[in-house]
């Protein structure tokens, strides 16, 4: 989900347009434009002005058949921007500087307070009197309002199951998996379901996102 304040901005015809490749990791115009349910020329023309202004990348793939390699947007890095971020690089060197005044363990006492406080927030609002999906969606609806950028399925194996695209914490997840852990486990508390947590790497085929599955449900 973008900012709200580019929301408010951004012309609607871009903001479906970035939001499409942020969910699929890049698209040929022709596919783009199905998905929205728009003309070709019109896709193509929004995807140029967003390459201009450096939101998006643009390239060449082979076509699976006969004909002329066709075109394909993804986003670039200056895109990075519209989504929600957590201030990664200044968080991460406060966090190395609370360790050194305060000890090893400070981060993990900090990132608990902030999970423990989110619980309490959310649990009146995710009741155990709900159904399991409207309990998840209501959890991915919250998720969302925080900067996140999910969304609510169901896998005919596994269940249900939360897919996101975006989360502000990623970077700090990297340099803390211990903080992931305890997201993981408010989720699960919220739930009351065990959940496990994939992550899935990006690439050309698709954008890289974390798979919540909630099991028992």
């Amino acid at each position: 989900m973008l900012l709200p304040v580019f929301q408010d901005l951004i012309k609607p015809q871009w903001r479906v347009v970035l939001e499409e490749l942020k969910l699929s990791g890049g698209l040929p115009v022709s596919e783009l434009a199905r998905r929205l349910n728009a003309s070709y020329m019109a896709v193509k023309q929004h995807c140029e002005e967003l390459k201009k202004l450096g939101y998006l990348d643009r390239s060449r793939i082979p076509r699976t058949a006969v004909g002329r390699p066709e075109i394909f947007y993804s986003l670039g890095a200056k895109s990075d921007a519209l989504f929600p971020q957590a201030g990664g690089a200044f968080t991460l060197d406060l966090l190395q500087d609370m360790k050194a005044l305060f000890g090893e363990n400070t981060p993990d006492k900090l990132f608990f307070q902030h999970f423990q406080k989110l619980y309490e927030k959310w649990q009146p609002l995710v009741s155990v009197e709900l159904t399991p999906r409207t309990r998840v969606g209501k959890l991915v609806a919250l998720r969302n309002k925080e900067g996140c950028f999910g969304k609510c399925g169901e896998d005919p194996e596994s269940g249900l199951r939360i897919e996101e695209f975006h989360n502000p914490l990623q970077r700090i997840f990297e340099s803390y998996p211990r903080a992931a852990a305890m997201e993981l486990r408010m989720i699960e508390q919220l739930l009351g379901s065990r959940v496990v947590r994939r992550e899935i790497s990006g690439g050309r085929s698709g954008q890289p996102r974390v798979i919540f599955e909630v099991s028992g449900v």
